[in-house]
């Protein structure tokens, strides 16, 4: 990042939110590691300001923030759908191979690209039966165990969860 970008990267209000709040994260962090004294802040602030620099830098701000009032639909849409798919997955497997039909699938992705899709990627490879393989520019590869799973219907449900969780369209 040239000067000119980082001084862009500062004139934003939403940068500098989220510079004060990494700040403050990195000083509970220092605070913990110091557990409590006082007496080793001068060190402690020149480590908080640079890791807040860094952090800048190396992971600016995100374009897509988080509703943390979607957050719960979301985990519990994840969880639920997690323990289903594990109990498909246990029941394929009490059968043998017969009951498995590997596939890969490729499905178009309608979330914006960053977080968003990036979330729904690292979810779908968490969920059982499923494995992100590849992210293309507007489309996901998965394998999954069975072909004939909804596995496209069950994406699609994810990605609005998502969008709710980023304020963004499905």
């Amino acid at each position: 990042m040239d000067i000119v970008g980082r001084n862009r990267l500062w004139q934003d209000g939403e940068t500098m939110k989220q510079a004060i709040t990494r700040a403050l994260l990195f000083a509970m962090l220092w605070w913990l590691l110091a557990e409590g004294r006082v007496d080793g802040w001068l060190m402690g602030g020149l480590a908080v300001m640079a890791a807040t620099w860094a952090s800048l830098v190396l992971y600016p701000p995100a374009v897509h923030g988080l509703r943390l009032a979607a957050l719960p639909g979301f985990l519990a849409f994840f969880l639920f759908n997690s323990v289903r798919g594990g109990w498909q997955v246990a029941g394929m497997a009490r059968r043998g191979r017969k009951a498995l039909r590997p596939a890969f699938l490729e499905l178009p992705l309608t979330l914006p690209a960053g977080a968003p899709r990036i979330l729904l990627t690292y979810a779908l490879s968490l969920m059982p039966g499923t494995v992100g393989v590849e992210l293309f520019d507007d489309r996901l590869r998965l394998h999954v165990l069975h072909q004939d799973l909804p596995v496209a219907t069950e994406a699609q449900a994810l990605g609005r969860r998502i969008a709710a969780l980023f304020g963004v369209p499905a």
